[in-house]
């Protein structure tokens, strides 16, 4: 099961989507900032954060410049209103997996969960793999 972290400071859309990505088999905890999304990846290990780039105090953009920063590894999906494509293709250059607008329908959300969730296990088993080669190569 996927574990997703959702950030969005509208708190009855991360109730409503949290209801049904858990209903689809999802592992989903709910936060509504930047902060406590920065807060929760420190104390817990996600597959995928569904994050919302206009928030007050820390937006998206931010958080995830902070996510970079700290080098916590997180495939991030972002989702932004309309006439915010921009600001989605910038959070794109800063690492994350894709973009949504909202409203957005919630097979397309989880499409691109899985997309994100298979694109992040990809990684950690390449990383693996050069570790245990460096390893290895370091014993010789």
């Amino acid at each position: 099961m996927a574990k997703i972290l959702l950030v969005d400071d509208e708190v009855e859309f991360t109730e409503t989507t949290k209801r049904l990505l858990e209903h689809r088999g999802y592992d989903v905890t709910a936060v509504n900032s930047g902060d406590s999304a920065i807060k929760a990846l420190g104390q817990g290990k996600y597959d995928v954060m569904v994050l919302d780039l206009k928030m007050p105090g820390m937006d998206g953009i931010s958080t995830l410049k902070e996510i970079r920063k700290l080098q916590l590894h997180i495939q991030a999906l972002v989702l932004t209103g309309h006439g915010a494509i921009n600001t989605a293709l910038e959070a794109m250059k800063l690492g994350a997996y894709d973009y949504l607008t909202k409203p957005c329908e919630i097979d397309e959300l989880t499409e691109k969960l899985e997309g994100a969730r298979e694109k992040g296990e990809s990684e950690n088993k390449k990383k693996s793999f050069l570790g245990s080669l460096t390893k290895g190569m370091r014993k010789k």
